[in-house]
C-alpha cells in the first residue's frame, strides 16, 4: 500500500534556490511578452523537489512578419520547446557537461512564463505529460506570471498532472461510450487536472546574513563587545532593522490588473460556450444521421422479407456503414482545459478584489454623505 502512494504522490513540496528564481525572472522579463521556457535540475529529498540550476531553452528566430498566422506560430512553437527533439538534445548535452562540473544534473522538470495567469492550455498538459509519462517521474512545471510579479510580488508556482488526469491522456478517450462520458466514468472534472505543490525559496546562510544588513546603514564607529547575549539584544549602537511603510498599499484605485482580468475571465466564458455549441451540433447531427440510418435499416428489412416470401436472395444490412458516415465527436479536453482556466482567472478576481474591497470598507464614510453620522 505505501508502495502505491508513492507512485500517486512522490512529492510533497517544491524547494526552489534563489540563483534559480533570479534566472527564471530574468529569462521571462527579457521576452515578455513571448512564451518562455526552459529545464530545471535538482534532486528528490525525501519527497522535497530540491531545484539548484536552470537553463533556458535556445530560441529559435523567425522571418519578422505582420502576418496573425505567423505570429500565432512562432508562439506555439515556443510554448512547445520542452518536447522538441532538437531540445530534448540540447537538454541532455547540457545536463551532461553540468555533470562534468559536479553539479546536480537531474532534470526534475521544466519552467514557462505566463502573462495574467494565462497558462493552462494543450501546451501546458502536452509539456508536463512528456516529462511525467515515466513511471514515478519526479518532475513539475514552475510557471512564472510576469505581469503580476512586475507590481511586486512574486508569482512563482509549482504543477504536477494528477495521476488520475496522466492516465486519462495517455489513453487519449476524451468523448462519449454507450452514453457515458468517459470523464463522468473515471470521475474526472476540471479541478483534477493540475495539483499544486507548496513552493519555497531557499537562501544560504550568507546570503541570508547579508539580506538582514541590507536595509540598515552601516555604522561608521566600532563597536565594543557585549558583556553577553542579553546586552546584545538591547544595546541600541546595533542596527535594527526599519520598518518601511508601503504608502501604495493605500492607493483607492482599481487595481488595472483586475479589469484586464475579468476581461480574459469573459472571453474563456465565451469559449466556454463556444465548445458548447459545437458540442451540441454534433449531438443534432449524430441525431440527423442515426434516423436516416433506421429509416435505411427499416427499408432493407422489408425488401428482404419480399425477397424472402420470393425465394430470392436477402440483400445484406450492413451496407449501411458504407452509405451513411457519422460525424466525429470532438474532444472534452478542449473545454475541460477551458473550465480550469476559467477557475484559475475566477481565483485571481478574488483576490484582487478582497483588497479593494477592504479599503473601500475603511473609508466608506468619507466616500458616502451621512455613512459617518449613522
Amino acid at each position: 500500500m505505501a508502495e502505491i502512494i508513492q507512485k500517486e504522490s512522490p512529492l510533497k513540496a517544491v524547494r526552489v534556490e534563489a540563483l534559480v528564481v533570479m534566472k527564471i525572472i530574468k529569462h521571462c522579463s527579457q521576452l515578455f511578452p513571448t512564451v518562455t521556457t526552459g529545464s530545471i535540475v535538482g534532486m528528490d529529498v525525501d519527497g522535497v523537489l530540491q531545484i539548484t540550476n536552470t537553463f533556458p531553452f535556445p530560441t529559435v528566430d523567425l522571418p519578422v512578419t505582420d502576418s496573425h498566422q505567423e505570429s500565432n506560430a512562432a508562439a506555439n512553437l515556443a510554448a512547445a520547446a520542452p518536447r522538441a527533439k532538437s531540445n530534448t538534445v540540447y537538454k541532455n548535452e547540457m545536463i551532461k557537461c553540468l555533470r562534468e562540473v559536479n553539479v546536480d544534473a537531474n532534470n526534475v522538470g521544466w519552467y514557462t512564463s505566463a502573462n495574467m495567469g494565462n497558462f493552462v492550455n494543450a501546451n501546458m498538459i502536452e509539456n508536463q505529460y512528456f516529462y511525467q509519462k515515466e513511471l514515478n517521474e519526479r518532475t513539475v512545471a514552475l510557471v512564472h506570471d510576469v505581469s503580476r510579479s512586475s507590481q511586486g510580488s512574486l508569482s512563482l508556482r509549482a504543477f504536477r498532472l494528477s495521476p488520475n488526469f496522466m492516465a486519462q491522456f495517455k489513453e487519449g478517450k476524451f468523448t462519449t461510450e454507450r452514453h457515458v462520458t468517459v470523464l463522468q466514468k473515471s470521475h474526472l472534472s476540471y479541478k483534477d487536472i493540475l495539483v499544486e505543490l507548496p513552493l519555497t525559496i531557499h537562501n544560504s546562510h550568507l546570503l541570508t546574513s547579508f539580506l538582514h544588513q541590507l536595509p540598515a546603514k552601516p555604522l561608521t564607529e566600532e563597536l565594543a563587545f557585549p558583556t553577553s547575549l542579553a546586552a546584545l539584544s538591547k544595546d541600541p549602537n546595533v542596527p535594527q532593522q526599519p520598518l518601511y511603510p508601503n504608502l501604495d498599499s493605500l492607493d483607492l484605485s482599481i487595481d488595472p490588473f483586475l479589469e484586464k482580468t475579468c476581461d480574459l475571465l469573459l472571453d474563456s466564458i465565451e469559449s466556454h460556450y463556444t465548445e458548447l455549441n459545437n458540442h451540441q451540433y454534433y449531438q443534432r447531427q449524430l441525431g440527423r444521421e442515426q434516423a436516416k440510418i433506421t429509416a435505411w435499416q427499416t427499408k432493407r428489412k422489408a425488401e428482404n422479407a419480399a425477397r424472402v416470401a420470393a425465394k430470392q436472395t436477402p440483400l445484406p444490412e450492413d451496407e449501411w456503414q458504407r452509405l451513411f458516415k457519422l460525424p466525429q465527436e470532438p474532444s472534452r479536453l478542449e473545454g475541460l482545459l477551458n473550465s480550469r482556466q476559467v477557475e484559475q482567472y475566477a481565483r485571481q478576481v478574488d483576490g484582487f478584489s478582497a483588497s479593494v474591497t477592504s479599503k473601500m470598507f475603511a473609508v466608506k464614510s468619507n466616500m458616502l454623505p451621512g455613512e459617518g453620522q449613522q
